[in-house]
Formats: C-alpha cells, sequence, structure tokens
C-alpha cells in the first residue's frame, strides 16, 4: 500500500465535508463526539503528540500517526496541518483499513485477507 492511497481517501474526505482540521477544531470535533478517527502527522511536537493522545484516549477516539504536516496540508488543500478529524464513521473506517495496511506493510487487517 502507498501512502497516496491514504491521501487520496483524506482529500475524498475533505471534498465531502467530513474533516475538521487544525488543532482547534479537531480538539472540538473529539470533545463534541463528532470524530471517528483522529489523524497527527508523525512530525508533530511530542507536546502535540502526547496532547491528541490523551484527549483521544480518555474520549475513546482512535488516533493514527502519519504523514507530514506539508502532505497532510496538502491533502486537504490547505496549509500546512498537524492534525485533522475525520467525522464520518464510513470514511474513517476505510482510512483506518489503510493505515493500518500501511503501517504493517500489507497483509492481514483486523482478521480480514
Amino acid at each position: 500500500m502507498d501512502p497516496s492511497k491514504v491521501y487520496s481517501l483524506i482529500s475524498l474526505s475533505m471534498r465531502a465535508g467530513k474533516v475538521k482540521s487544525g488543532e482547534f477544531a479537531t480538539m472540538e470535533a473529539i470533545r463534541n463526539k463528532t470524530a471517528y478517527l483522529v489523524i497527527v502527522t508523525e512530525d508533530a511536537s511530542d507536546n502535540t503528540i502526547k496532547q491528541f493522545s490523551d484527549k483521544c484516549k480518555y474520549y475513546d477516539v482512535p488516533i493514527a500517526f502519519f504523514g507530514d504536516k506539508e502532505s497532510l496540508g496538502h491533502a486537504i488543500g490547505k496549509g500546512v496541518r498537524t492534525s485533522l478529524a475525520i467525522t464520518d464513521l464510513g470514511l474513517s473506517k476505510s482510512l483506518r483499513k489503510n493505515l493500518l495496511t500501511e503501517e504493517t506493510g500489507g497483509g492481514n487487517v483486523n482478521g480480514e485477507n
């Protein structure tokens, strides 16, 4: 699986109006329980990573660490972005499956082939 598939799904989510991006909007989506998946870039600061990890754990929202700030921002047609929330269940499931495949190098995802 190549990362462009993940970025394509993020772009599709944005076009569908199902993305909240930026620190404030992402945190708000987590608190309001409208976030089905939070993506934080791998090059985010340690403080940002801890902040989102703690918040997602508290509110039981899946979190993934993927990509870099420039690529994430580019995927949604904005400037640099460190975090975003996917607010659609179906899109979040598809993204989670692809992110899991990306992290494990392909193969078995959640017991599926």
